[in-house]
């Protein structure tokens, strides 16, 4: 499994031979991709908000991967005319996207899309990318990728994500302000329990400006297990 850091919260998942962009918004500084070089096979957004969803217009050709107020929205105003399984999916779910596994989580934030008459896109989301369909019987030889979305602390993410699972890699934002900061993605990450851990979701604006170094000492101040991954823009970690 190939993870592409795009700045922000956005990655780049190559499973096998199918790609999926999450959350594509590539008017970040930590980038300098330009979309248009993308061509994922599945596009999946965690939330409506136009941090998440800036450049999901360049990717109608994709499925999309959302819940179903956020299909709905994006088919009536980005032209998307594919969603797994036709009206999108929901928290809980698990769908087979080419050689990759998609469940969806929860996150804990706000979803309203930015728009005059202050749409509803549903509920926020994270997702839990595998390559081999999730079962209570754990398998060694499966490899997963967690990406938080935008959220808070939650205890879904020691009760459930954490132990059922068993993410080898967690994306989590610790920009502060509107989403977790590096202590409590450092609690995060000692639930979790993963391998291994990256900082997303700042920088971006002043507001979660962040030192990576912060998140780094607090991850051992936490007691978390996991090692820090800190990205450059669009570079690649082998998973």
């Amino acid at each position: 499994m190939e993870l592409t850091w795009h700045g922000h919260s956005t990655w780049h998942v190559r499973v096998g031979e199918t790609d999926l962009v999450i959350d594509p918004f590539f008017e970040n500084p930590h980038t300098d991709t330009d979309p248009e070089e993308l061509d994922p096979d599945y596009v999946l957004l965690t939330h409506g908000h136009a941090d998440h969803i800036g450049d999901a217009d360049r990717f109608s050709g994709s499925t999309l991967v959302a819940v179903p107020e956020l299909v709905s929205y994006a088919k009536d105003n980005f032209g998307y005319e594919d969603a797994v399984g036709g009206m999108g999916m929901n928290l809980g779910g698990t769908v087979e996207c080419g050689d990759a596994w998609v469940t969806m989580v929860r996150a804990d934030h706000t979803n309203g899309i930015e728009t005059d008459y202050g749409a509803s896109a549903g509920m926020p989301a994270g997702f839990v990318i595998t390559d081999k369909k999730p079962t209570q019987e754990a398998d060694p030889d499966c490899t997963s990728f967690y990406h938080a979305g935008d959220t808070s602390l939650m205890v879904e993410m020691r009760d459930i994500i954490g132990p059922f699972l068993e993410p080898d890699f967690a994306a989590l934002p610790a920009g502060d302000h509107f989403t977790m900061g590096p202590a409590q993605a450092a609690i995060a990450a000692d639930w979790i329990d993963a391998d291994y851990t990256c900082p997303m979701h700042y920088d971006t604006f002043p507001p979660i400006e962040l030192d990576t170094d912060e998140f780094e000492r607090e991850l051992k101040a936490a007691g978390a297990p996991a090692e820090a991954v800190i990205l450059d823009g669009d570079e690649t970690f082998e998973l």
